[in-house]
Formats: structure tokens, sequence, C-alpha cells
């Protein structure tokens, strides 16, 4: 097969680092550990990381996972280098490649777009919270990653990875299926190394479930934790960025780069006092030791064979791994919100999509009616596959003061909260676990997403965090399972999903 003949090549053709400091499959403290003792630069690094994209993305099986790479990447390298060799270095991220979702600004040469040739002219003028966190802790930008267009908000019949302006991501483990949205691009991006690790963002499933489909950790946090400012939104209520690492202890490393309070982000002021100094403090490999895991059955499970049959391995492994299981302990009220879910989600579009619009400069568009006369003018492009009738409903939603909204966000954050909530205290649990989602199914551009199931929506809805690790291989597919919890818990969650991680070793990477 072409990816059995692919591996070799590219190992003998990775750049100019030695063998020993490849970048497939590594993680940050390799690489840290590798540059400390002069094996690797960043340069080196961040020039691998760049042929990778060009010999697997550009050419070979063409994942489509990159919309651009950054023409300054190698000069912030050097720079980072010349930092190191000065005796300074500013924390694990120092040199390390870093891919971002293309909804995350960045103030230099590279587009800003959501993957729509709407957004095409102008980049935009400032980088976005989370960017410049990670520019101080040291990482390099490389590039952008494809995207289901607006982060998979256009169309209820949409194709989750394709965006007009990349065409369609594929997965990389299986090239005909799909890589799941809406952060599809970094997710295939990362699980095959294109970078070291990658930021993806999430309403309600964008990290977790192209997480899953990649074999990659994900992590979507608390609302709050992480600034959305110079991020183009969906809603307020649940959008949120994250990391999409091939390990726990790397998520853990960039969760600690991107968390932080921001006065362009309200949210964020809850988050005093949450805010862990290193999330690597966390890790320790007998977390799962006297913990108290309940099992989520009712309306998470039951839709694939192949997820549930890994998920009782995967309550197998963990009571073997020390926990407590408490089977079932489903989570509340889910269905009961949905409706009410996807209302505040359109009022929210619309909203907060004109208002980062009105800040943006150069482009061709500045409010959301703006953007749907785009895209009935240039149908023959933008709407090739699927239509927008979420964005034609948020066009006709009112201002965030109608009671129609208030009352909707209301009831879903009530009941998403108390059904994550209720089931913690009622059975004294440390989180929740679930199938994050079933294996990929194949794309296609007629029908629409094969949409099975998920369990994504209670922490979404909630605004409370949900890690996903994977949790083994369906037919050479990967599923993740995905560790829930209250607010501000990525701490207690991060702890538990290494235990996990380390105590079975499930990742692995994609064959093309």
């Amino acid at each position: 097969m072409t990816g059995m003949k692919l591996i070799p090549v590219l190992l003998l053709a990775a750049g100019t680092a030695s063998a020993s400091t490849s970048v497939i499959e590594t993680s940050v403290v390799r690489l840290q550990r590798d540059m400390a003792a002069g094996r690797a630069t960043s340069q080196s690094i961040t020039q691998d990381s760049l042929d990778r994209i060009r010999q697997l993305d550009r050419a070979g099986p063409r994942l489509n996972a990159v919309l651009e790479t950054n023409p300054e990447a190698l000069a912030i390298a050097r720079a980072l280098d010349r930092e190191r060799k000065a005796g300074k270095v500013r924390g694990p991220l120092h040199g390390i490649p870093v891919l971002l979702k293309d909804n995350i600004d960045t103030g230099d040469r590279m587009l800003t777009t959501a993957g729509s040739l709407a957004l095409l002219g102008a980049p935009a003028s400032r980088d976005a919270f989370v960017v410049k966190r990670l520019r101080e802790a040291g990482a390099v930008i490389i590039g952008k990653t494809n995207l289901s267009e607006w982060a998979n908000i256009r169309s209820s019949k949409s194709t989750s990875g394709w965006s007009a302006r990349g065409g369609q991501t594929k997965n990389p483990y299986a090239l005909a299926r799909n890589p799941c949205g809406s952060s599809s691009g970094t997710g295939a991006a990362i699980a095959s190394s294109f970078a070291v690790v990658g930021v993806g963002t999430e309403t309600d499933g964008s990290i977790v479930c192209p997480s899953s489909a990649a074999g990659l950790v994900g992590i979507k946090p608390t609302v709050g934790l992480v600034s959305r400012s110079g991020i183009i939104p969906i809603s307020r209520s649940q959008d949120m960025a994250g990391p999409m690492t091939r390990s726990v202890a790397d998520a853990a490393v960039v969760l600690t780069a991107i968390a932080g309070v921001d006065p362009d982000d309200a949210a964020t002021q809850a988050a005093q006092g949450h805010i862990e100094a290193d999330y690597r403090s966390f890790l320790k490999t007998d977390s799962l030791k006297g913990a108290r895991i309940g099992v989520a059955r009712k309306r998470v499970t039951g839709y694939s064979a192949h997820a549930d049959r890994l998920f009782e391995q995967a309550i197998a492994d963990l009571k073997r791994l020390g926990a407590e299981i408490v089977d079932p302990a489903d989570f509340g009220h889910m269905g009961d919100y949905d409706e009410e879910e996807l209302e505040v989600l359109l009022y929210e579009l619309k909203a907060g999509l004109n208002a980062y619009l009105a800040r943006r400069t150069g482009l061709p568009v500045h409010t959301l009616e703006d953007v749907i006369a785009f895209n009935e003018r240039n149908a023959d492009r933008e709407m090739r596959w699927f239509g927008q009738d979420l964005f034609i409903k948020a066009q006709a939603k009112g201002p965030l003061t109608d009671q129609a909204y208030l009352k909707a966000a209301q009831k879903a954050r009530r009941l998403a909260r108390a059904g994550i909530d209720d089931v913690l205290a009622q059975h004294k649990l440390d989180a929740i676990v679930a199938p994050t989602g079933s294996p990929a199914w194949l794309t296609d551009h007629v029908n629409g997403d094969a949409f099975q199931g998920a369990s994504s929506a209670p922490a979404a809805v909630a605004g409370y965090p949900n890690i996903t690790v994977p949790m083994g291989f369906a037919m050479g597919l990967p599923v993740g399972l995905s560790f829930v919890g209250t607010a501000w818990s990525e701490g207690k969650l991060l702890g538990l999903a290494y235990s996990y991680e380390q105590g079975t070793r499930h990742r692995r990477g994609p064959r093309f």
C-alpha cells in the first residue's frame, strides 16, 4: 500500500535533524532534552515539520490539513535558538512548532479565514490572546490548519473537514474517511506529526471528536479558563480553545501556556484562583487508584458496536488500574436541552460574528448578512456541497436581550450543569467516562456526515471540561475515551487521563 512505502522514505528525508530527533511521534519533553543536549535546534525541528507538511500534505496522500505555513517560522526558530544559546529558555514550549486552527487570529503575514473565501484579504491586526501566550512561552507558530468551514456552523447538512479555501481534509488513518469537525485539520496534522502540538477550538465536540478520530489527546477546558478574544466566534456560552496533542503530558504543557485571565474576555475573570501554575504537576501514574469513576451509558452508547466494545475494555482497564467503578452513572437531562442549545448558538453566532467582523479591516464582509450575500454570489465555490441554512436562521434572530434567547440559555445551562454535578455528587465521583464518539465514517459530499453519536454535549453546554484519550482501534480506526468533570477540574481530569494513558498506551501513528 502507498502508506507502507511512504513512511520509510520520510524517515530518511526528514530534514536537518538527526534520526534521534525526528519529529515523527515525538514529544515536547524529548525535543527539549535533545535541544538542551545540542542534538537538535528549534530551526532543525521546525524545518523537519515544514518538510513533512510538504511531503504529506502538499504531496503524497495530500491530507489537506494545513492551509498555509508561516513564512517567518524559520526566522522565529533561529531567534529562539539564539535565546537558548544565551541561556534563556522560556519554558517547555521554547522552540516547539505549533499549528493553529484557522479561526484563531495571528497578527502576522498569515490569514485568518475560518476556511471561508469571504475572509480572504488582510491578515488580522493582532494576535489572539492564546497566540500571544504561546509566543511568550517560546512556541513557533508554523501554520494554520484547515477546518470545517466557519467551524461547522454554516449548514446543518455539512461535510466535516471541508472548507471552500482548503478543500476536504482527509483522515490519515484511512484517507476515504472523515477527520471529524470542526478542528479537523489540527487533528489530522498533529496525528501526522506535522507539528509537535496543536490548538483547536470547540463549541460542541470540535476538539474531542477530531482528536478521537485521529488518536489524539484533546482538552476542551472549562469556559473561562482560556480566552476567546481574537478567535472567530460562534458562542460566548460554549466556545473554547484547547490543546490537541499526541500525549497527555504534551496537552498539559499547552494548557499551562494558554490558560489565563484576559481583560478582553469577561468570562476569564471567573478563572481567577482556578488556573494552575503547571498542569504537569497532576500527571501521576497512580491517579486512578481509589478514584471513583462513573460510567455513562444512556444516550452515549449503543450507536456503535465498535465503540461499545472498546468502551467495555476501557472500563475493565480503569478497574485494573485501581479505579472504583460506578456503573451506570448516566449524564442527567441528555436530550432535554438540544433545541435550546441550537437556539442559543444561533443567537450568539449573529451577535458574536457581527462584533468580530466589525473589528477586522481589509475584508469584503463586515456582518453575517454580508457573509450570506457573499456565499450566494459565490455559490459555485462556497456552496458546492452544502448550503447555509444555519447562517440564514441566525441572521433572523434578534438581539441577546430577547426573552427567547434568555430563556433558552438559562434552561440549557441549568440542565446541562445539573446533569453532571448532580451525578458527581450523588455517587461521590471524581469523573464520568463515556466513548467520545464512533470510528470515523466515510466522507460523503452528497449526503453529508454519517454522524452516529457522541458524548460531548453535556460538558459543552455546561461549559465544563472534557478530555479525550485514545482507548483503542476499531479496524485500524482510533476511538477515544472521554473524561468529564465539573467546572475547573482540569487538573484532576488530567491526572486520571494520564494514569489511563500510561496504563494502556493505545496511541500509534497513522500509516496513511
